[in-house]
């Protein structure tokens, strides 16, 4: 029987740890790392013959399931499983798990990078000086600043007391209140949240259509810096452009867009206020081995017949 187990996620490689955990328990990784392009072929063939897979962003669909008859689990080294096909995952037999709880430390401190960018013009500033300027902004303090949190998984959580602590006010749209909650973090309605802010994050799950829409940037207030390190399907972007275009909001920080990597006539390259990084907010060196690692133990929990942690399907 085929102990190859196919790894995609391009930080992982021979003789790191996850590799050495997976050959340890007589299994066999295989490596195709997600960067550029494949062609249709290359895709649909990607896990034939393999018995589980460990896999990143890169979509995994009904045809390449359909192609892999061995196949027993597909592992995320991630947050969320939105790129995989999990219904056809579940027609198949095939489960799907994903590694939560392993990068919110590591979300929530590029989020602040992100928010100290905006207010302290970092960027902007680092690139003047380096051309030869002299650059003397004015940035803004965070204390007293009202952050805005949608969504309050745990990297929602940990930006919530970073930013308690940092002396900001903090007010968070969640359908699931947390009652143990700090005295600091207050609870309300998404709209609510949406126009108090002056800093407002996005922490939630993709939900299929955006949160953050025409009507929304029009309830925000024009000083207002808009951060998402989640998913760039909670921002209608079109309407992001248009409300940049307009004034509406201050800015956008954003590690996530609707299409990546990002193309070259996106629109969002226009404007000085909008800050964008390449899908960063969860790859430090510390959260890519525990992701990776959780993601080879549901691997081979799977394959020893035990409910991994993280399962889904």
């Amino acid at each position: 029987m085929s102990r190859r187990i196919v790894i995609t996620t391009d930080y992982l490689g021979p003789g790191d740890s996850v590799d050495r955990l997976l050959r340890e328990h007589g299994l066999d990784p295989v490596y195709s790392p997600a960067a550029g392009s494949r062609t249709e072929d290359e895709q649909r063939n990607l896990l034939k013959g393999a018995i589980g897979a460990i896999v990143a962003s890169e979509p995994i669909t009904r045809d390449m399931l359909a192609e892999a008859v061995d196949l027993r689990i597909v592992a995320r080294s991630g947050v969320g499983y939105d790129s995989v096909d999990s219904a056809a995952a579940k027609e198949f037999g095939i489960h799907v798990a994903n590694t939560p709880g392993v990068n919110h430390h590591a979300v929530a401190e590029l989020t602040l990078a992100l928010m100290l960018n905006c207010a302290k013009h970092l960027s902007d500033v680092i690139a003047g000086t380096n051309a030869g300027q002299w650059p003397r902004t004015a940035g803004r303090e965070l204390r007293g600043k009202t952050l805005g949190v949608i969504g309050y998984g745990p990297s929602g959580k940990a930006i919530a007391a970073i930013g308690a602590a940092l002396g900001m006010k903090v007010i968070v749209g969640t359908s699931h209140p947390d009652a143990e909650a700090a005295p600091s973090i207050e609870f309300a309605e998404v709209d609510t949240v949406v126009a108090a802010s002056d800093y407002l994050t996005l922490h939630a799950r993709a939900t299929g259509t955006p949160i953050i829409g025409a009507d929304r940037f029009a309830a925000m207030k024009d000083t207002a810096f808009l951060i998402n390190t989640a998913r760039g399907s909670l921002i209608d972007e079109a309407a992001l452009v248009d409300a940049l275009d307009h004034g509406q909001i201050a800015g956008a920080a954003l590690d996530v867009l609707e299409t990546e990597p990002m193309s070259k006539d996106n629109p969002l390259r226009n404007f000085d206020n909008v800050w964008i990084t390449s899908h960063l907010a969860g790859q430090t060196v510390e959260a890519r081995e525990r992701a990776g690692l959780a993601a080879a133990q549901a691997v081979i929990d799977v394959l020893d017949g035990k409910d991994p942690a993280g399962l889904i399907v």
